[in-house]
């Protein structure tokens, strides 16, 4: 079996990329770094650095690397089994072309096998969007064509991968935690489903993409943003703060009712999951910045994103969500010299003031009263 990975950054090498070469895949990566290709096609190989307790090192062997802005990528779309990405949400429209000129070049040349495409995002469905882009390429013939033999399967990801700081300056170096999950929509293959160690399907995906978006995405953030706030370098020191933690907890239990009435999740084995999760916030292995946890402040105060998704949840069945709003208030606060998305924030906020300011980023009604309890807990931050 072959298969494409969009996207040899930290999140393609330890995660996804890894999970599939250690399956026996023959596995190429397309990327537009040139340091990462040259050193990918030179050593086929890399380390993942494993961190926990029990730190372990492997190596995944047996890769190759292309250039996703050149023709050999399109070449490969139309030969591999499996194509998966790890690019980040606001990359998958620009890679889309490239993959329907790979998808015409696959039918031209009478390849009906089954083709599986799934984008590994932090987003909600993920690869529905990158579908729905791949398919404005297309005319209506081949359309139809890949509608008949290409899958476009959703999944949700969950593993932490920070920036890695390796001595060497190593372009391959990856450190990862221990924990991994990727869980994909089992009705959207095309074919039979890839043996794959790792891969997780399932016929309720949106339970699973919920869990995940309203507890480690919602806690990080709020750790994230309360730990600049309070001073810390990182995740782990913020999480050990116990005014930063108390907060963090009590969004994510407030989120995890939400998840409780809509998706029937048992109440102790939610519970154990949002312990666990805090757990790994704590792994003090894992040097993830509270500044780079905390960037695109934008999306994640946006009306489908962690933190206003669960309100809005809340909201819907009359529960407590005064987690949530501290949480919402901080992310109004985060600031960062390196991240557009929190210049844009800083200015909208002297322009509109935090009450319009919210409004506009996550749809809600500036006159609500959840509005103003979220201005009143940024007034009390300041």
């Amino acid at each position: 079996m072959k298969a494409l990975h969009f996207g040899a950054g930290n999140i393609g090498r330890g995660f996804i990329g890894k999970l599939l070469a250690d399956a026996g895949i023959s596995l190429t990566f397309a990327d537009v770094n040139q340091a990462v290709l040259d050193a990918l096609n030179a050593r086929h190989s890399y380390q993942v650095h494993v961190v926990g307790e029990q730190e372990q090192v492997d190596t995944v062997s047996g890769v190759n690397a292309v250039s996703s802005a050149g023709d050999a990528v399109i070449d490969l779309i139309a030969d591999v089994d499996l194509i998966t990405t790890a690019v980040g949400p606001v990359v998958l429209e620009r890679i889309a072309p490239a993959i329907a000129k790979g998808l015409i070049k696959r039918r031209a040349a009478g390849n009906d096998r089954p083709l599986n495409i799934i984008a590994c995002e932090n987003m909600v469905r993920g690869t529905s969007e990158l579908k729905a882009c791949v398919l404005k390429a297309l005319g209506e013939e081949d359309k139809t064509w890949v509608e008949a033999h290409v899958g476009f399967v959703d999944s949700a990801v969950d593993r932490i991968v920070p920036p890695s700081a390796r001595a060497d300056d190593d372009p391959l170096a990856v450190t990862v935690e221990t924990f991994s999950e990727w869980i994909v929509d089992k009705t959207q293959f095309k074919g039979a489903l890839p043996p794959i160690p790792g891969m997780e399907p399932t016929d309720n995906l949106m339970a699973f993409v919920e869990r995940k978006l309203f507890t480690l995405n919602t806690g990080h953030a709020i750790t994230a943003w309360l730990g600049q706030q309070a001073g810390h370098q990182t995740i782990c020191e913020a999480i050990l703060d116990k005014n930063v933690r108390a907060v963090v907890q009590s969004a994510m239990e407030e989120s995890g009712e939400v998840l409780i009435r809509r998706y029937g999740f048992d109440a102790a084995s939610h519970a154990a999951y949002i312990q666990k999760i805090l757990g790994r916030f704590e792994n003090p292995y894992l040097k993830d910045d509270v500044e780079r946890v905390g960037r695109q402040p934008l999306r994640k105060l946006s009306a489908g994103d962690r933190l206003i998704k669960p309100l809005l949840g809340t909201l819907e069945y009359g529960l407590p969500h005064a987690g949530l709003v501290k949480g919402i208030a901080a992310g109004l606060r985060y600031q960062s010299q390196e991240d557009a998305q929190a210049q844009q924030l800083m200015q909208l906020l002297a322009e509109k003031g935090p009450r319009d300011a919210l409004a506009q980023i996550s749809g809600l009604d500036a006159n609500s009263s959840v509005v103003t309890e979220v201005v009143n807990a940024y007034n009390t931050q300041a």
